[in-house]
């Protein structure tokens, strides 16, 4: 069986789906340090804007190998506005990406429903709670903050696939990402 490739057009919808996540994704970079420094409790949140390059491309093209290829056009595009998190960036969108992707895989790329983005947003908000702990040192946090961080690491990127799944779908009603028509041998135009 022959690998499926994903085609120009499809790549094309990637990329500008990339370009618009990615400087998203910059401007959470830039602010991660001010976040953590001040209010570490809300950094799983922030970093939860990550999923949106994935949960945009997979609703809107339904196919394998769309999450992560537009999570890494997304790091790219992260990468060239906030260079010194570059390696960050790449790591969170092959991670993110590799998740999304697995959830697509189990229900064998045939299941694009909202609820398969948010089980798969739950995951990545599981891993960004344990993850993040280290980095936000969540053990100097008072009890009540450190309840808080978990439940918005874990929320962020429930709340980011949201807005994901609303913004694909507002693609899709302006026609991004509709398959192209075919035109009828026997219609004119």
């Amino acid at each position: 069986m022959a690998r499926p490739r994903l085609d120009t057009r499809t790549l094309l919808v990637c990329a500008a789906i990339g370009v618009g996540t990615g400087v998203l994704g910059a401007g959470a970079a830039w602010i991660t340090v001010a976040v953590l420094a001040t209010l570490p409790m809300v950094y799983g949140f922030v970093l939860g804007v990550h999923v949106l390059p994935g949960v945009v491309a997979q609703r809107l093209l339904r196919q394998p190998g769309v999450a992560l290829a537009t999570h890494l056009l997304a790091a790219l595009i992260s990468s060239a506005f906030a260079p010194v998190y570059m390696w960050q960036v790449i790591a969170t969108a092959v991670l993110f990406g590799g998740i999304q992707e697995v959830a697509a895989a189990l229900g064998r790329y045939r299941s694009w429903t909202p609820l398969r983005s948010l089980a798969a947003a739950v995951v990545i908000g599981a891993l960004v709670a344990v993850a993040v702990a280290f980095a936000a040192d969540l053990d100097e946090l008072a009890p009540w903050a450190q309840v808080l961080y978990i439940v918005l690491a874990v929320l962020g990127p429930v709340a980011w696939t949201v807005a994901g799944l609303s913004t694909a779908a507002a693609l899709a009603r302006a026609g991004v990402g509709t398959p192209p028509r075919v035109k009828d041998a026997t219609s004119r135009g």
